[in-house]
């Protein structure tokens, strides 16, 4: 029997729950790239601080593409012919593919954003555009 406070049963979070429910439908084998990757964006007054969690790359298989207002962050991971070991994997887990996510950046100063890549963590300071002031003037009649 289920105890009385609602939801306390469940030992994992329903993005758990939903990104299991997405890798049992749709494996990562058959679609080609890994599950998408878990972000953290925070609001940090003047800019906005977004922390993606990408561990086991490195800095050249990330790349962030900015276009129509929109910032698309891919990190991918390739197998060349010199890293195939020989013989049969009893166990893989650690996939060939790719990760791919784009954030609107409407309200962001697009040409300041700065980037850094440091122990598997990707972070991104996204300046806020400043607050659009109505400008008023006086126009004289001739």
């Amino acid at each position: 029997m289920y105890t009385m406070i609602p939801f306390t049963h469940m030992s994992r979070s329903f993005n758990d729950l939903f990104d299991e429910m997405e890798r049992s439908m749709f494996p990562a084998q058959q679609q080609g790239r890994l599950p998408a990757f878990r972000t953290d964006i925070r609001d940090a007054g003047d800019h906005y601080l977004l922390e993606a969690d990408l561990p086991g790359f490195q800095k050249g298989d990330i790349d962030l593409h900015l276009e129509d207002g929109v910032l698309t962050i891919t990190a991918k991971h390739q197998e060349t012919a010199e890293n195939k070991q020989e013989g049969k994997y009893i166990c893989r887990e650690r996939r060939v593919g790719s990760y791919a996510r784009s954030f609107d950046m409407s309200g962001i100063q697009e040409d300041a954003i700065s980037a850094a890549y440091e122990n598997g963590v990707l972070t991104l300071k996204l300046p806020k555009q400043g607050e659009v002031i109505p400008q008023s003037r006086k126009i004289a009649i001739q």
